[in-house]
């Protein structure tokens, strides 16, 4: 370390002595410039000049200061440049009585001082820039005077400058030494302005109101000049007023360009002098003897010379900008040869050191490659630890997820059963004078469900069982064929309730093999459940039994279903797994502890998917193979078992009948529990007219029936209730509809994602019916409501986030009716095409949103129309019939009086 001090101490003091090495010293001047005000061209365009002179002495460093117009702050920031001892200081003064003290007070601290544009009180000050300004004035009268008639009378206004400043008294003094020795002309009004176009349009407006229009004004600056041309154009006298400003800045607003567009008769050039004074202070600061008075030369710019002058400019600023680039670049240059030569010496010091770091550079390698191994070794164990960590996290993560998508599938399953018999407990409680037999339907889905919960119960157990390998078997002899008879007859109803073609088939119906019958009483009913929980209706399910060789006998199970994608083949028998494709809420442990069950009797079940989903299962012969176990010789009959399938009741719901009012509401119901569907309609037929769809036609069916409210599930075959939701809500012929998601999935996401569907409100599973029927009322009373305002007040909407998608029906509906009014022919059929919908539809959205038929409305569009061109214009009677779109005078007149209660003459008058 002590040696590592060393050399760092001997690179600072070489570097420091090599910096110091060939230093030019150069001295570096201030011009402070204390600015009057910046809020017009004129001076921007002296800050500017002043820059770019000031850029032109490397030496010089320019600080400007603004007074923002306000004396006070011009006074502190010229005392402020006295403090830091400026070698020049400029000054434009705002008044020139209030700044000379200060002036003289720069002077008496040896400060060179000059001032530009306005002079102060007396002489105390080294060099005065700017346009003799009594001259200005003098110029503007003579123009007035040669661009006159001899002998005719003129009258003149003229707008002075700030009253305080010494530019507007001495540009008046001069005007009107010229004009008071014309006897023809007559000064009719003077007006104090303050530099700004806006300070003279009221006084000159009240002026030119009270006098007969003059023939000239003059104005002491371009800017007051512009205000002036903007009052006599309001007052219609621009052909009239020939108006003269003084500045003659160039620029899209400068007084050259007004001259050029006409909007100013003449301009008198003002020069800025901001390069003069700094050339002026460049002298001071060189010790040369300069003017103490340098008056810069005007000029007056009219349509003679306007062209010749905005030439010169043009030239003036090409110059200026490539004298600019051309600084720019010689800086560059400077900074590039600057840079090179301090690297230059500081590769010197390098060099030097280089050979003592060499040494030092060889020493560190040694010591550096030993800690290089040590930390390596340390890198290696933490890289090893870090990926064991990500691995186990990223597992950890999966396992997480899936048990949670477990658990939440598993509530659905439990949910969905409790909604179908705490409904049906509601009912016979709702009821309770009733007989037993008219509850046949209710009783037999708390039989059924009971026995779903009691399977969901059971398949948990297993599971449990199973994770601690306590199950044992009981082998016991069977009849393979017979015994899936029976599972196969329970599932004859299912099949015939969903118009399913469900045969057996065996090459051999004594088939004997040892099977504990409680397992496999499960793995086949699992079969069969799966198959027909994905099979469509009007399907195949194909159960077939066979001898393999002497040792084997396999069983198939084959449906017409949606198939298992091939990726999923393996993953279906993993715990709490599904295929990818499978949208229907399901525990996930069903096929895991079939596969465990028949691993258990020494067999194998495998997949394979080919327009459907065929499982396999092989077992044994014999009982060679489960010698482990204790057997049970049965060689009787066997009897038929009671599978959890007996638990569930055969009873067929009878068809329902549509009693009610024909003009009540109706009910989309999309559910594909069929007890569930059949349970909803079988309550709600009281009020509404109910229709049902599975779901995979809930779209179709929404379009062809345009319901009142729309009760929809969320986990459906094809499309979840989300995206089911979102599409009518997007759709122009469904938009207006209600939606109720009805789901068993209780958490805040879930619930968001369905109102940013759409949805107008969600209910969760087990629920109440009463609730579900209060939210069917509550959807429309507000739908009800809302045709009450668009009926009423649709023309009063200003908020656009009000109900965006049925406003903007409703407005493009109005806006094409309006644009098709006059033509009598136009109908329902034409609007429906306009809006490329359907007639049928079109009326159905017309009637749910407003209570009325589109014809009623066309034609209440009409008469609303013809009342209003009765109000308002002198049309007669026939014609406005023709306005609106009538083909008779007097089918109209009929009409408005049978709408408005008299006629149309009577009306009027």
């Amino acid at each position: 370390m002590k040696n590592l001090y060393c050399i760092v101490l001997i690179i600072f003091s070489l570097a420091t002595i090599s910096c110091g090495l060939d230093r030019e010293q150069e001295d570096i001047y201030t011009i402070g410039f204390v600015q009057a005000m910046t809020t017009d061209n004129w001076r921007k365009e002296m800050n500017r000049a002043m820059k770019v002179e000031a850029s032109m002495h490397p030496n010089l460093n320019l600080e400007i200061k603004d007074a923002h117009n306000d004396v006070e702050r011009q006074i502190a920031q010229v005392e402020d440049f006295i403090e830091k001892r400026v070698d020049v200081l400029i000054v434009s003064p705002i008044q020139s009585v209030p700044i000379t003290p200060v002036i003289e007070k720069a002077m008496n601290a040896g400060i060179p001082t000059i001032v530009i544009d306005r002079k102060i009180e007396g002489s105390n000050y080294t060099a005065y820039v700017g346009a003799n300004n009594v001259e200005i004035g003098e110029n503007a009268a003579n123009y007035i005077i040669s661009n006159s008639t001899p002998g005719k009378e003129l009258k003149l206004i003229e707008i002075t400058g700030l009253q305080a400043s010494s530019p507007a008294y001495e540009r008046s003094r001069g005007f009107r030494k010229v004009i008071s020795k014309q006897e023809n002309i007559e000064v009719v009004g003077t007006i104090a302005g303050d530099w700004e176009k806006t300070s003279v349009n009221k006084d000159l407006q009240s002026l030119l109101d009270s006098i007969e229009a003059p023939d000239f004004i003059f104005a002491h600056n371009d800017r007051m000049a512009m205000g002036a041309w903007e009052v006599a154009r309001s007052e219609n006298l621009t052909d009239s007023i020939q108006i003269i400003g003084v500045d003659g800045l160039f620029g899209p607003s400068g007084g050259i360009q007004l001259v050029k567009e006409n909007i100013l008769a003449a301009t008198v050039l003002y020069p800025t002098g901001g390069a003069e004074a700094i050339k002026l202070a460049t002298q001071l600061l060189a010790g040369d003897n300069i003017e103490k008075n340098n008056i810069l030369n005007t000029v007056v710019i009219d349509k003679v010379n306007v062209d010749i002058m905005q030439n010169q400019f043009n030239k003036m600023n090409q110059q200026q900008n490539d004298i600019e680039q051309q600084q720019s670049v010689i800086k560059e240059q400077l900074a590039t040869y600057n840079s090179q030569n301090y690297l230059l010496k500081i590769m010197v010091v390098l060099f030097i050191l280089l050979l003592l770091l060499g040494l030092w550079a060889v020493y560190l390698v040694f010591k550096l490659k030993k800690r290089k191994r040590r930390l390596e070794l340390n890198n290696r164990k933490i890289i090893t630890q870090r990926n064991q960590i990500e691995k186990f996290a990223e597992q950890l993560e999966v396992s997480n997820e899936v048990k949670i998508n477990f658990f939440t599938a598993l509530s659905h399953e439990f949910k969905t059963p409790l909604t179908l018999i705490t409904s049906a407990i509601e009912s016979l409680g709702q009821n309770p004078n009733k007989q037993l037999k008219d509850f046949a339907y209710e009783t037999s889905l708390i039989s059924k469900n009971s026995g779903r919960l009691l399977r969901l119960i059971n398949e948990l157990l297993d599971f449990r069982k199973l994770e601690s390998g306590s199950f044992r078997l009981k082998p016991l002899k069977t009849n393979l064929y017979e015994f899936i008879e029976n599972i196969y007859e329970d599932f004859k109803s299912e099949a015939l309730k969903k118009s399913i073609d469900l045969k057996l088939e065996s090459n051999i119906k004594e088939v004997m093999v040892y099977i504990d019958r409680d397992m496999m009483d499960k793995v086949f009913f699992n079969m069969l459940s799966n198959a027909f929980k994905f099979t469509p209706k009007n399907g195949q399910i194909n159960i077939s039994i066979e001898e393999i060789g002497e040792d084997k006998v396999e069983v198939r199970f084959k449906d017409s279903g949606i198939g298992i994608p091939k990726e999923d083949f393996n993953k279906i028998f993993d715990p709490f797994r599904q295929a990818g494709n499978n949208a229907k809420p399901s525990s996930g442990l069903g096929l895991y502890i079939t596969r465990q069950f028949v691993e258990l009797h020494k067999g194998k079940i495998s997949v394979s998917s080919h327009q459907g989903t065929e499982f396999k299962i092989e077992l044994l012969k014999g009982k060679d193979h489960l010698a482990a176990y204790e057997f049970v010789e049965d060689t009787l009959e066997i009897e038929k078992e009671v599978s959890a399938k007996e638990l569930e009741s055969n009873y067929i719901p009878e068809e329902l009948s549509q009693s009610i009012d024909e003009n009540a509401e109706t009910i989309l119901i999309i559910e594909d529990n069929t007890d569930l569907s059949y349970l909803l309609k079988k309550k709600l037929l009281v009020d509404y007219k109910v229709e049902l769809s599975d779901g995979t036609d809930a779209l179709e069916k929404a379009l062809e029936i345009i319901p009142d409210v729309i009760i929809c599930d969320l986990n459906l075959p094809e499309k979840s209730g989300f995206e089911i939701c979102k599409e009518l809500k997007s759709d122009l012929r469904t938009s207006h509809i209600p939606t109720l998601i009805l789901t068993a999935l209780s958490d805040e996401e879930s619930r968001l994602k369905a109102l940013k569907a759409g949805a107008d409100s969600y209910i969760t599973k087990p629920f109440n019916f009463e609730i579900l029927k209060e939210s069917l009322r509550s959807a429309l009373f507000n739908r009800e409501k809302l045709r009450y305002y668009y009926t009423n007040k649709i023309d009063q909407v200003k908020d656009n986030k009000f109900e965006d998608s049925e406003q903007a029906f409703l407005k493009e509906l109005n806006s094409l009716i309006e644009k098709n009014l006059k033509q009598t022919g136009f109908n329902v059929e034409d609007l429906a095409h306009q809006l490329g919908i359907s007639r049928v539809q079109l009326y159905r959205k017309v009637k749910a949103i407003m209570g009325i038929s589109i014809s009623d409305y066309i034609n209440a569009q009409r008469l609303s129309k013809a009342k209003s061109l009765l109000q308002e214009t002198n049309l007669n009677i026939s014609e406005i019939a023709y306005e609106v779109g009538y083909a008779s005078p007097g089918y109209f007149s009929t009409s408005f009086k049978n709408k408005y209660g008299t006629s149309p003459k009577q009306f009027r008058s």
